[in-house]
Parts: C-alpha cells; structure tokens; sequence
C-alpha cells in the first residue's frame, strides 16, 4: 500500500497545528517528507489539531526521565528498597528489636549467660555485658540500631542498666503485636505508651525511693561498697566482695580533698597483667606502666619527672644535606661534635633536678650512655594516651624539643620503681595518699584467662560510673526485680481510670515491666510463672521491697521471693533506663514506611535486612 504523508502548512497563534489535507501517494514529494516526533500524533483532518493535558505531561515526563507506572521505583535511583505499612514495616521493626532482645535477655542478672562473638576481625568476645554484646554484632536493621545506640547512651551516662534498656524496649514493642491485631492503630499505641510512660517517671517511681536510706557520704568507702556491689554482683558473680573494696578505694583516691566529692571515670584506670588469682588485684594510687625500665637504676624517691612527646636522640633536619669529610679528623671531630651536643642537652636535664626521663619515643644508644652517667631513669612509653595518662599522675607537660626543662614543666613522684607482677616487669609510679599532684589510681587486674580478664575490666568501669552516678544523685531503689512489679501494678491500675482505647496500651505497658523479674527467675533456674505469682501476691499485699530470690534456687519448698531484697539499684540509673527504652520504642513505632538507598559496595552490602 502507499505510505501516507501529511504537510504541516501552518501553526496557529494558540500553538494549534494546522496540517495541510492529506495525500495519498505511491512516491510523494521529497519537499513534502516532514518526519514527526513519535510523542506527537495527527490525524489526518482538515480541522486545527490541539494537544491533550495527558499529551503535555507525558512529553514532560519523557523529558525527566521519570517513569509514572514503576511509581516510587522510578523516582529513586536503582537499587533502593521501599517497605511501608504495618505488615511491610511496622510489624518487621518490632521483629527485629524483638530478636536483639531475646538475644540480650538471656545475660540479664548476676545468673545471666555469657555469649562468644566472633568480629569482623576475628577477635573473640566472651562477655555478659550488653553494651558489648550490640556493640560487636554489627546490626544492619535500622530499627534495631535504634536499640543498640539507646544501650550505648545508656552505658556512656551510667555505664549500668543497659540490658534493662534492650530488653524492656523489645518486651514493649512485643507487646504492641497483640494491639494490632486487636485492630488498635499505632498512634493509640504511642498515645497509650506516653501516657503511661509520663505516669511512671513522674508519679510512680520516686516515692518508691522513700523506704531506703540514699547514699550520704560520697567520701565514706562503706557507702560507695553498698552502691557499687550490685552492680558488679549482675556482672561477675562471686567476685563483688572482691572487687568492690578496690572499685571504692580508687575512686576515692581520684577526689579532691575539699570541696563537694565528685569523681572523674577517666582517673581510674586498669592495668590488665595475665596469670594468678583475682584474690591478687590490688590498687596503686598513681599511674603502672607495663612495661620495664631502660635503665640499670630501677628505683628513685621524691622524683622529679620530665616527659618528652618526642624521642630522646638527634634530631634529624627536614632537608636533605650532605656532609663533604676530607680525612679522618673530619670524621672524629663530626662525631665528637654531635656526642658533646647529646651530653650538653643530658646535663642541663640533669642539672635541673630531674631523676626520670620518659620518652614518647625511641631513646638512642648515645642518649642511654649520658643518662647512665648521670644517674637518671628512663622509661619509654609508645602511647600517646598512656603518656597524657602519665602527665595527669605526675603533674608533668610533655615536652616536643630535647632539653632542659622549666619547673613548670616538670612533674613531680613519690616512688619510682619497677617490680614484676607474674613474670612481667612493670614500672610504678606511685603516689602517696595525700599528695596533691595524685588525681589517678590504677586497679591492678589479675586473672587466669584474657577474656576473664577484659571481663572484669568492664565490670569495674560499670562500678566506676555507678560510683560517679551516686555521688551526684545518691537516691536508691529496690532491686531484683521489686520496682518493676511495684511500677507494673500502678500502671494497671492507671489503665482502668483511662477512657479511651489508649487504656490498652497502657495496660500492655504494665505487664511488659514484668520481663524483669520474669527473666530475673527464668535465668536462674527457678519457676518463672510461680515467682511471678507470689511476687505479684507480695507486692498486692503491700510489700514494695519484695523482690526475686536467687539464692532459693534449688531449695525445695522455696517460693522464690524475698520479702525485703538486699538488692539496691541507683535512682539515676532506673530512669536513665526507662526514659531511653520509652523513647527508643515510641520512635519505632512512629515508622510506617522505611526507604534505603543502595549501599556503596554493591548488592551484598543490602544482604544484611532482608527483603521486603
């Protein structure tokens, strides 16, 4: 058949295309061969063509490239993932807060279990802390981060609660599946959570402080055992009559002697040497290197110290040069010229009073042989922190240049010494017990494995901040489970004077403040459902201080409650807890749609959410 073609004769004031009548030809007129672009279609009419609406957004569509049927997929670049409503987001981020929790939960209390986590590097974990245990999973789901960075505020404010913070936040947002399905929406669920949320910070959990003496005397060694022991009870059970007497006698050689008792956590420091008992930890009130002295002098006494940012050795010119040496006298006279340089900057150093020299860096044969002659000490020290450490101990400034210092410069020790611990020489710098440049204690640690080891170094850090939380706000609360099922009764009982569909939530509020004594009981092998009944029994019948017996574990007959627990948390610490759990799950709750862009590193980067 012949091709039809059409002539364009005209265009309209109005933009309105007037073509020409149509011909039908076999072979027409190269002066009549218009191509048109596909977008825009004519008919083959004698009356004025008007483009549609629909035509002029398609033409501009085209020409942003978006493509309106792939909707939000055409919007965003390729590789992104979209998930939106309750089944496709909501009920997945209460899954995946609710898996971190059921992981954690299971470390909660002093029966709790360890868990073995293999890094990225291939480094070993083995440890109860959950701070630690979120930390080194790695977590991928952004909902679940949210309750990894909620437990690490947590351990940075309070350095305890922070398994408290996980697990109610995930027994929450568990709580919240029942809701839905009940057909409640979201916004009654975070209306009812604030609501009861609000309630217990403000109405609920102060008077429970009223029945227990606070701390008084931060300066008083007994008072800070009492606060720190049950914290260090949950971490390293068997070993709190140990180490809590050392926790408080660090601390307390880090406070000033005037003034309002305050405590700083980067003051206490721990020295972690392998072998022995844990009987054998001891405090040194100053600053233990571990590592030996260059010098043959091991010991001095009443020591003045310089330190040195820099090596002690020649310094070295950012130039290149070369040095022309026509004979042999030119040869000893250069060297007699840079050994003479060494011993003048020696001697001035000595000359001041100095007795220890401390070197951030590398100390030359030459500069070891005036030290020698001169009687000093030498230590080196590679770290940067474990030098700025030092110039806390010993009121020293560390120096960048080689010479003699200035008495402003210089710090000042008691004792000098080296002396060996296991096997392994170490250097002390110790301080006495009043001396005023003495704002740093070391726990010395030992123990028979490096996971015990790096263990109870995170206990005692967990027991330095409750020791700095108390002298603050020295306030106590029952522990072992006792404030939560005090405060779960409350909240159910501020549920049934509450109208609206929020009630429900609020009630579901109640009990998820059970998952505390419920997994306090389940982790120590006791009947959970028992202890819950005859806690909640005790609690109704107006008992506050009743809380969960661990030691009636395997003892017949035993209910598994003791009416007035010994076990004492921080004021501070409980509601830095619940306010970060509240909070964490009500922002999840807010979500109803997560969009993730594609990750750099490709697809198996995106591996680590699932799909949608």
């Amino acid at each position: 058949l012949p091709s039809r073609q059409q002539k364009i004769t005209s265009l309209s004031p109005d933009n309105r295309i007037i073509p020409a009548p149509c011909h039908w030809s076999p072979k027409p007129p190269a002066e009549n061969n218009i191509t048109l672009h596909p977008s825009v279609h004519t008919t083959c009419s004698t009356s004025p063509l008007t483009l549609s609406p629909n035509t002029k957004a398609i033409k501009m569509a085209q020409s942003m490239a978006y493509n309106q049927a792939a909707g939000l997929g055409g919007m965003l670049k390729k590789g992104h993932r979209n998930m939106q409503g309750l089944e496709g987001a909501t009920l997945r981020n209460v899954d995946a807060c609710r898996e971190i929790s059921t992981i954690t939960r299971t470390s909660l209390g002093p029966n709790g279990m360890n868990k073995l986590v293999v890094n990225h590097l291939g480094k070993i974990i083995v440890t109860s802390d959950c701070a630690t245990i979120v930390k080194e999973l790695e977590i991928e789901h952004p909902a679940a981060k949210m309750l990894q960075m909620a437990a690490e505020a947590q351990d940075f404010e309070c350095g305890d609660g922070t398994n408290l913070v996980v697990s109610f936040a995930g027994e929450l947002l568990a709580q919240t599946e029942d809701l839905f399905r009940m057909g409640l929406h979201p916004s009654d669920v975070v209306s009812g959570f604030s609501k009861a949320g609000e309630k217990l910070l403000n109405d609920f959990l102060p008077p429970l402080c009223d029945g227990i003496r606070p701390m008084d005397d931060g300066r008083a060694q007994e008072e800070l055992e009492r606060v720190v022991k049950p914290v260090l009870t949950a971490k390293c059970l068997g070993s709190e009559d140990i180490l809590a007497p050392l926790v408080a006698e660090a601390c307390l050689g880090t406070m000033s002697s005037s003034g309002k008792a305050n405590i700083s956590v980067e003051s206490v420091r721990v020295a972690k040497i392998l072998g022995g008992d844990i009987s054998q930890s001891h405090v040194i009130h100053g600053f233990v290197a571990l590592r030996g002295l260059e010098t043959t002098l091991l010991s001095a006494k009443d020591a003045k110290i310089v330190v040195f940012g820099c090596g002690i050795e020649a310094s070295a010119t950012e130039a290149k040069g070369t040095v022309l040496m026509k004979n042999a006298d030119d040869l000893k006279n250069y060297n007699k010229s840079e050994e003479k340089k060494m011993e003048e900057s020696i001697k001035g150093i000595a000359d001041s009073g100095v007795k220890v020299c401390v070197a951030g860096g590398s100390v030359s044969e030459m500069a070891m042989h005036f030290i020698e002659r001169y009687g000093m000490l030498c230590l080196k020290i590679g770290s940067k922190w474990e030098l700025r450490r030092l110039c806390v101990a010993t009121g020293a400034t560390a120096l960048v240049r080689l010479g003699a210092p200035t008495p402003d410069e210089m710090g000042h020790c008691d004792h000098v010494y080296q002396k060996e611990i296991g096997g392994r020489p170490v250097t002390v710098f110790a301080q006495a017990e009043r001396s005023k440049t003495s704002k740093l204690s070391t726990i010395v640690l030992r123990a028979s494995t490096s996971s015990t080891l790096a263990d109870l170094e995170r206990a005692i850090d967990d027991g330095v901040h409750a020791a700095k939380t108390a002298t603050k706000d020295g306030r106590l609360l029952p522990g072992a489970g006792a404030t939560e099922m005090e405060l779960s009764l409350k909240i159910r009982g501020f549920a049934d004077t509450c109208p609206g569909l929020d009630q429900y939530a609020i009630r579901a509020f109640g009990k998820a403040l059970e998952v505390v004594p419920r997994t306090l009981a389940e982790n120590a092998g006791l009947d959970q459902g028992a202890v819950l009944a005859a806690l909640g029994a005790a609690h109704a019948s107006g008992k506050r201080l009743a809380g969960v017996d661990i030691d009636s574990m395997g003892i017949d007959g035993a209910s598994g409650v003791a009416e007035e627990t010994k076990v004492l948390d921080l004021y501070a610490t409980k509601t830095s807890a619940f306010r970060l759990a509240i909070d964490a799950s009500l922002t999840v709750l807010r979500v109803d749609q997560i969009i993730m862009a594609k990750q750099a590193g490709g697809g198996a980067a995106m591996a680590g959410m699932g799909g949608p």
